[in-house]
């Protein structure tokens, strides 16, 4: 691009937004880094060229029409606060950030239809504030950091803990406001209609429905978001299932597949196992346990045996349930006659009953925060930068491919990676088990330290690679993912000669001609920008 063409953009994005909020120094660019990044301080570290912070609609509909004009390449973020995957660095280096964080108002909350509307810069600590300053009977749905935005935490797929359907929170969204690549303005669902009253009550309007398009994707800018919250509950009461042998986990999957598909269950939760992952509330394994994971071939006989001496459960699974007194109650007891006809010899620890609402000193005593739609930071303490932790890092990023609810796949899953974690002579920062997040699968994060060292960032993003490629062989998809592997995951989704992608680059073409709006998200790429699909 010439410095001319360049310039004159710059002045364009003044003109629109004031001066004071284009942002071209060194020192401000520098903010807009992955502060996680896996090319720390390698060429392949992506850069941004400027920043420039719109405060309104009409401003982001001018600064779309001056960056189409001279064909400047876009990346708009939200609060920019992805950590583990990007951050708030554009896939394609040089673009120029379009930072929506002074959009940051909350719109609308209804108590009554359990509803609100939010610009892209809200945060689920903004709306959790915005609600209990106000004594609003209504909960949000946070995912771990409560910094982020609501608006782009959907739009990157993203989940919470609590109730279904308000934990996927793509799905709980209804009605965008879309600011197009040449300026245009588009409302969806019923938001089409001037005047509707029904914009954040139902979701499709009239025609297709095109809201899937903006989420992982690259069609257009999102101003304005509705979702549905949660009414708050009388009560709230969990517990968890225990069962102390290896076999027992097919029976365990396939009674709880049926309490979730019967709605029997329909909150957040995760299959444990105390047993062999060695760690019980934060209490490291006694040397014996110890030994016994350290043995690569340590049987599950021998585990059993460990487990049934100690009192430590193979399998365990969190259950959640969310309203009246007697309702919680009747579901849990419900629950605990359906597992222990399969499993007689099942062991159920109840949690306490917790009425609502909280007090704000309650509120602060809970431990669970996201399970009771309490956002907070308590995530970091996994994998942020600090050279305290159990294995240094810089940062991490998330590997995160989705698995069936089934125990021949758990199974499955569970031997390969350890097999593939062996063989290559690695072992991640952190990994789950199972976690349920969608109501029909389960999700398994692998989180990976990074370092200041380019040569062993350059080691562990190969082992991503491989990873990407190794679920893939046994039919296991990432959900999402940080920039540097958005080519590498887009890839495996080649069904039909990649039938898919090639879908989305002719609407990328349709939609945004010049190929400003963030270049490669989710391996979209512009026309004279793409490669061919390996």
């Amino acid at each position: 691009m010439e410095g001319s063409v360049f310039a004159e953009a710059i002045a364009g994005f003044e003109t629109a937004v004031g001066r004071q909020w284009v942002y071209t120094s060194e020192e401000d660019v520098e903010l807009y880094k992955d502060a996680y990044s896996p090319f720390w301080g390698e060429p392949e570290e992506r850069l941004v060229s400027a920043a420039v912070a719109p405060e309104s609609v009409e401003q982001v509909q001018q600064v779309l029409r001056v960056a189409n004009a001279h064909r400047i390449p876009i990346y708009p973020i939200s609060t920019g606060r992805n950590l583990g995957y990007g951050g708030s660095a554009p896939v394609y280096s040089g673009s120029v950030v379009l930072d929506l964080k002074r959009m940051n108002r909350i719109l609308e909350v209804s108590e009554r239809n359990a509803s609100c509307l939010v610009e892209p810069g809200v945060s689920y600590f903004d709306l959790y504030r915005h609600i209990r300053e106000r004594g609003l009977k209504l909960w949000i749905d946070c995912p771990d950091p409560g910094w982020g935005s609501l608006i782009g935490n959907a739009l990157d797929h993203g989940n919470g803990y609590t109730m279904a359907p308000y934990r996927d929170h793509f799905g709980a969204h209804c009605g965008m406001e879309v600011v197009l690549a040449n300026g245009e303005l588009v409302r969806t669902g019923m938001g089409a209609l001037p005047g509707a009253k029904t914009w954040q009550q139902s979701k499709y309007g009239f025609g297709p429905d095109i809201d899937g398009l903006f989420s992982q994707g690259n069609a257009g800018v999102v101003t304005k978001m509705g979702f549905w919250l949660m009414a708050e509950p009388e009560a709230y009461l969990s517990g968890t299932v225990q069962v102390y042998r290896h076999d027992d986990l097919a029976p365990l999957l396939d009674e709880f597949c049926a309490l979730i598909n019967s709605n029997g269950m329909t909150a957040t939760t995760r299959l444990g196992s105390p047993l062999q992952l060695g760690r019980v509330f934060g209490i490291p394994p006694d040397p014996e346990h110890a030994a016994l994971l350290d043995n690569p071939d340590v049987t599950p006989a021998e585990l059993e045996r460990y487990g049934m001496t100690h009192d430590l459960p193979y399998w365990t699974v969190d259950l959640k349930f969310y309203g009246g007194v007697e309702v919680v109650e009747a579901q849990w007891a419900h629950a605990v006659r359906r597992f222990t006809q399969k499993l007689p010899e099942a062991r159920f620890s109840k949690g306490e009953l917790v009425r609502f609402p909280l007090t704000d000193t309650q509120a602060a005593q809970v431990m669970d925060k996201a399970s009771l739609g309490i956002p907070s930071l308590g995530a970091f303490f996994v994998g942020a930068r600090s050279d305290a932790n159990p294995v240094p890092s810089h940062g991490h990023f998330w590997l995160s491919p989705i698995i069936p609810l089934s125990a021949p796949d758990v199974l499955e899953a569970q031997k390969v990676f350890a097999q593939a974690f062996r063989d290559w002579g690695i072992r991640p920062l952190y990994r789950t088990l199972p976690q349920l997040y969608h109501p029909r699968a389960f999700y398994l994060l692998f989180g990976f330290a990074l370092s200041e060292d380019a040569q062993t960032n350059r080691q562990t993003r190969e082992i991503i690679r491989r990873m990407i490629k190794l679920a893939a062989d046994h039919g296991w998809g990432e959900y999402r993912t940080a920039p540097a592997f958005m080519d590498d995951i887009m890839n495996v989704y080649s069904f039909n000669n990649h039938a898919l992608l090639r879908l989305h680059e002719r609407i990328k073409d349709a939609v945004d001609p010049n190929g400003i709006l963030s270049a490669g998200r989710y391996g979209i790429w512009p026309k004279h920008l793409r490669k061919p699909a390996a």
